[in-house]
């Protein structure tokens, strides 16, 4: 499975893929765990093979706030974004049952060094995460409450019906009572 998500991001050779696949080991991680905690270590990258989790922050109230959603055949958030000091700066946490494929961190970046393609892999990984961060941040500043929800359904199908609304109306910046009105309101349109 995770040569499939390696070919979704970029074509790469089998050599390369086996490559990676021989640093990957597999676990489940149950709903509702925060299986990266910020201020904890973590030198690991992940690939989501089934399920849904989310990154997210407490704002200074203590409310959650939903930074991003990694579905399955996607790559979380790396290694080099979401630390420092070999720290997390983020929690991640399983919506769903999740299946994810892990590696260490320094070992994949050895393989970047000795490898282009996998260097050209990680990087393109990299460029997709800095273009959703982007995105993300141009419609928080610019696009209304509805468009955001649209563009949410949009990038991720069938994540409404699978996950807590509270959270997918912090991530498009609303009150879950916002959200509430606003699909009533697109539902009658």
């Amino acid at each position: 499975m995770v040569n499939k998500i390696i070919q979704s991001v970029l074509p790469i050779s089998h050599r390369s893929q086996n490559a990676i696949e021989e640093l990957v080991e597999y676990y489940n991680v149950e709903r509702g765990t925060t299986f990266i905690k910020k201020g904890q270590p973590n030198h690991t990258e992940y690939f989501v093979l089934e399920g849904i989790c989310r990154s997210y922050l407490l704002n200074p109230e203590g409310d959650e706030i939903t930074i991003s959603f990694f579905g399955q055949g996607s790559v979380i958030s790396p290694f080099m974004t979401r630390t420092v000091n070999g720290k997390s700066i983020l929690n991640f946490q399983a919506l769903t049952r999740l299946e994810v494929g892990a590696m260490d961190a320094s070992k994949f970046e050895e393989l970047m060094v000795e490898n282009l393609e996998i260097r050209e892999f990680g990087n393109t990984v990299l460029r997709n995460e800095l273009k959703a961060k982007v995105e993300k941040e141009i419609d928080l500043a610019s696009a209304t409450a509805s468009e955001r929800l649209l563009k949410f359904r949009q990038n991720f199908p069938m994540f409404e019906n699978l996950i807590p609304h509270p959270t997918i109306a912090s991530y498009l910046g609303i009150t879950n009572i916002s959200l509430s009105r606003l699909r009533r309101e697109l539902m009658q349109q």
